[in-house]
């Protein structure tokens, strides 16, 4: 018996035709797509982690939403008296989780992270992982945070996005992955549309005159110190308040 066989080529056209409003019209690649092809991350924890999250979401209402990775989740560890001050009072949810690049963002927004909630806002930033685990070009990850904010604005039509800059690591302007991520971010503000989308730089603060982070700042030169936290909250505390309308 003959079998039929589907060219490659064939899968990929219809797999980008598929993706196409999501990702964005210059998105020609498999590397590419993979960046916006939701995907778990196959350590226990982590779906441990997204099991209690999605038990949390269905107990109530949440009001603000964070969205992204390690630095995200950190608002449970060295950032908590921040989020406390800031954040406890406001109905607000975490939802980064420690290596997530791109796709794994969006394998959660599609199994139960979005579900029954109507949130006001949502803060969403991720991207560093795709360049340092995966070494994505800035084109790749731009267009898995570009199939995110779709996903967002399509399951959560009434929510306001908040997209900031990925944060500056490594201890210097000429560090390669921060050169990396200074691409990504100089793509982001098109992403942007000033009506639901709207996209904030906050880089700037974490740096001193010479563009070097310091160890107070970020340890490792990549997630926040205590002092790392309270300045995130305060960076954009302005236009927090302003999204949520208070």
């Amino acid at each position: 018996m003959r079998r039929n066989i589907v060219p490659v080529s064939f899968l990929l056209a219809l797999l980008l035709g598929t993706l196409q409003p999501f990702i964005g019209p210059t998105v020609e690649s498999a590397e590419q797509i993979r960046a916006a092809i939701p995907a778990p991350q196959r350590d226990s924890w982590w779906m441990e982690r997204h099991d209690r999250t999605v038990s949390r979401i269905r107990q109530g209402p949440v009001d603000l939403l964070f969205i992204g990775d390690s630095i995200t989740q950190g608002w449970e560890e060295d950032g908590r008296p921040v989020w406390d001050q800031y954040y406890a009072g406001r109905r607000a949810m975490n939802l980064g989780y420690n290596s997530d690049q791109t796709d794994n963002v969006l394998w959660r927004l599609q199994h139960g992270e979005l579900d029954g909630i109507t949130p006001k806002l949502a803060v969403v930033m991720i991207g560093t992982n795709n360049s340092a685990m995966r070494e994505d070009p800035p084109e790749n990850t731009t267009a898995g945070i570009r199939a995110i904010l779709t996903t967002l604005r399509t399951r959560l039509p009434g929510t306001r996005i908040l997209l900031l800059a990925i944060f500056p690591r490594g201890l210097t302007n000429d560090d390669p992955l921060r050169r990396v991520n200074e691409a990504v971010n100089a793509r982001l503000p098109s992403l942007a549309d000033q009506r639901q989308v709207f996209f904030l730089n906050i880089n700037r603060r974490f740096l001193d005159a010479d563009g070097r982070l310091s160890a107070e700042i970020m340890p490792d030169a990549l997630h926040p110190s205590a002092l790392g936290y309270r300045i995130w909250a305060e960076g954009m505390e302005g236009m927090i308040r302003k999204l949520l309308g208070e």
